[in-house]
């Protein structure tokens, strides 16, 4: 199992449990202008993003939940590494929604609002 990302959560936007009853999870690099943060989990990245993407299938670990990827847009690894910006859509797609974005297997709202706290760890392997 190769290690592609481990980040640390360092705050949670005001407008973040909106979104997730949509499904959706933003997440921005600390130093997001406000209106962004204001919709993001900031994070600081404590290892990686690796060159290669993850796969398929790969586990996506925020807190104590975790789900798998079911789709990675073309861009949107480069955008973790560019930027430490993605969107994920928790709806088990297989197809990523845009080109920088993430799907993974469904979780409901309760789970992950439960774990995003300062200081928790977001890690993705495969």
């Amino acid at each position: 199992m190769a290690l592609r990302y481990r980040t640390i959560i360092t705050d949670v936007g005001q407008g973040v449990p909106e979104l997730l009853d949509g499904g959706v999870l933003i997440l921005f690099a600390d130093g997001a202008p406000p209106e962004l943060a204001e919709m993001s989990i900031l994070h600081v990245s404590e290892e990686g993003p690796t060159e290669e993407p993850p796969i398929r299938g790969a586990e996506i670990r925020i807190g104590l939940v975790s789900a798998k990827l079911t789709a990675i847009g073309d861009l949107a690894w480069k955008k973790v590494s560019d930027l430490g910006h993605v969107v994920i859509n928790f709806d088990g797609s297989q197809e990523a929604n845009r080109p920088g974005e993430l799907s993974a297997t469904p979780l409901s709202r309760d789970e992950i609002l439960s774990t995003l706290v300062p200081g928790a760890e977001i890690t993705i392997i495969d």
